[in-house]
């Protein structure tokens, strides 16, 4: 006797394909796909069409200059996502030692974190377990919570915009963010600035200054000191603002405490306003649904042991 569809798919389906499948979805196409993977095109469309006849229903509509998952594709990606989550913790829960702690953390960041305490905890923890490795991957803020809540990471370390229902969230650090120009621009070594010498200034912005995102604040501060109506330059990279405003492409903000060191170095200046600085949380965050490793485990442990013992004024980084 024969088992029913939805029964026999599992036994069926090779497993490569949803893995393909994930890749076309996060690459936006087949091509990039192919790229990504190291395999012809040809082969990864074939790939894609025998998954959509394994589950009898079309996952993804390829037609010229268009690409749209479907409704199906989409709840079979989030799954995919899952599963490539459950399936990379393999390695670190299966590398048990008995005589030392074994295992590997990965840690998805956004970009230029700086935190003391945080690094603190990592070399306390690397010093007592040396056999643990670690894999640090930048990535947008959004993209860190997605990876947290799919289980494709240890940890993340990121803004958010709201506070993840599914999520351990607790605030890392604090930070401030201030105006700064580059030395090639005409503020830079003008005597005294006003807040009416702002009035026009073309700016560089980061992607999650939008309404609603991680750095409204800083959206709202421009909007009040009436700089220019829209932005000159764009990244999703702390590092690359920075260069954007060193090359006086626009005047943009940067924590305070990370910008500190261009401006000992005569590199970057401070704009007003100095006071009522847009305040940002950035947050550890971690999955209680992830069967974690002894080594994940203990590193959370250790950070939030770290967290607990510091009150946030002494994590809050004004400088």
């Amino acid at each position: 006797m024969s088992l029913p569809k939805q029964q026999r798919f599992p036994w069926n389906l090779d497993w490569n394909l949803l893995r393909t499948f994930m890749v076309v979805v996060e690459q936006r196409g087949i091509s990039k796909a192919a790229d990504f993977l190291g395999l012809k095109q040809p082969t990864v469309s074939a790939a894609l069409k025998r998954l959509e006849y394994s589950a009898g229903t079309q996952l993804i509509i390829r037609k010229p200059n268009e690409f749209t998952i479907t409704r199906p594709g989409q709840v079979l990606y989030t799954e995919c996502a899952k599963i490539f989550g459950t399936i990379s913790q393999l390695p670190s829960l299966l590398d048990i030692d008995e005589a030392e702690l074994r295992g590997h953390l990965s840690i998805a960041i956004t970009s230029s974190v700086m935190s003391e305490h945080f690094d603190e905890v990592l070399h306390a923890f690397s010093q007592a377990h040396p056999h643990v490795t670690y894999a640090f991957s930048v990535n947008e803020s959004d993209d860190v919570a997605t990876m947290i809540s799919q289980n494709r990471a240890s940890l993340g370390i990121c803004l958010l915009s709201q506070m993840p229902q599914n999520l351990d969230s607790r605030v890392l650090y604090r930070e401030y963010f201030g105006l700064y120009c580059g030395a090639r621009h005409p503020l830079f070594h003008a005597p005294d600035i006003s807040l009416d010498d702002l009035r026009g200034e073309p700016f560089v912005a980061f992607q999650t200054e939008a309404e609603g995102k991680p750095l409204e604040a800083i959206s709202r501060l421009r909007a009040q000191l009436g700089l220019a109506n829209s932005w000159r330059g764009v990244s999703s990279s702390l590092n690359e603002i920075r260069r954007m405003i060193m090359a006086n492409i626009g005047i943009g903000a940067l924590p305070l405490h990370v910008a500190q060191r261009d401006v000992d170095a005569g590199r970057l200046r401070q704009l007003p306003p100095y006071d009522d600085l847009p305040q940002v949380d950035i947050f550890l965050i971690s999955n209680p649904s992830r069967r974690q490793s002894d080594a994940e485990s203990m590193f959370l442990t250790a950070c939030r042991k770290a967290l607990s013992a510091i009150d946030l004024t002494d994590r809050t980084y004004k400088s």
